[in-house]
């Protein structure tokens, strides 16, 4: 069986905290979010790394996050661009911004040949679920049967704006049955979303569970996300051509619905740290400084 592969989404430019967030440090030794995540990775039995990135960004990332990874994991470089569409399609005039995070999936797959977890590299997941992913993905290595790590929505929405989840239906089987894509929701009490521009809201339990993009997929994925990117854009080109997105929550929804895929909800005990806004960045400096005193990370986690 082939190890599973961490594919790690970096090529948000963060347009909502102001900069580049996934390069950004949030603990000591200049160590980013995603530092964690990979350290998480590699301790669970992750051994290689694919970093979808924007070519913009290549040399700093490389600098700053690839050069001290790759000392300890095997890292391959994967680029995100507006225009890899199927053919046929083009970029519509005054587009700015990728194609979502389907994309960036299909971005990786040259470097995916088994299964594989994928991540946000702005989101702090903890150790338990790169754990249970991994586990997952060793007794799952092919085939329709995914997986997610959920996280309980009011311990992962900010105090300073919107966030976007994907809201999990979960069955007695403990399968996912639906999962749909909330792009702004907010904090509350209690949390709720809009989907007209905050003309009317809808009150969201706090307990409800959410994607946080923590997915263990099979190479089957990307094809089907590969068949189904023509449709998304004759939707996006003809009702949002410049910020409409291929989301990996609507995408899996969508195969659920069809019967091509079953997903399993896996949980965690770890608790979610996010930074969407600047205003996120002390809250989550406070956790790591408080698990690294506590000694679940090394002080520098690449010594």
């Amino acid at each position: 069986m082939k190890k599973p592969v961490l594919v790690i989404m970096a090529a948000g430019m963060g347009s909502r905290y102001g900069g580049c967030k996934q390069m950004d440090p949030v603990g000591g030794h200049d160590q980013v979010i995603l530092d964690y995540s990979i350290y998480d990775a590699r301790r669970a039995g992750f051994e290689t790394v694919v970093f979808v990135i924007k070519h913009e960004i290549e040399a700093d990332f490389k600098q700053r996050i690839g050069s001290r990874v790759e000392r300890h994991m095997d890292v391959r470089y994967a680029f995100q661009r507006m225009d890899d569409l199927p053919e046929g399609y083009a970029i519509p005039e005054g587009r700015t911004k990728p194609w979502g995070t389907a994309q960036a999936a299909l971005a990786a797959q040259p470097f995916v040949d088994g299964p594989f977890a994928i991540i946000n590299a702005d989101d702090y997941y903890g150790p338990e679920a790169f754990r249970v992913i991994y586990d997952y993905l060793c007794a799952h290595p092919d085939g329709d049967e995914y997986a997610t790590v959920a996280y309980r929505l009011e311990n992962t929405v900010t105090d300073y704006g919107h966030v976007a989840r994907g809201v999990c239906e979960v069955g007695a089987d403990g399968c996912l049955t639906g999962i749909v894509e909330r792009t702004r929701i907010e904090k509350g009490p209690p949390p709720r979303y809009t989907e007209d521009g905050g003309q009317t809201w809808t009150e969201l339990p706090g307990d409800t569970m959410v994607s946080m993009n923590f997915w263990g997929f099979n190479p089957s994925l990307l094809e089907r996300a590969r068949e189904r990117f023509p449709n998304f854009l004759d939707h996006a080109l003809a009702e949002n051509p410049m910020k409409a997105e291929y989301l990996l929550p609507t995408l899996v929804g969508q195969l659920i619905a069809a019967g091509k895929a079953s997903v399993r909800a896996l949980s965690s005990g770890d608790k979610w740290y996010g930074v969407t806004y600047k205003e996120d960045k002390p809250a989550v400096s406070a956790a790591i400084a408080r698990m690294t005193r506590e000694g679940l990370y090394p002080d520098n986690l690449w010594a």
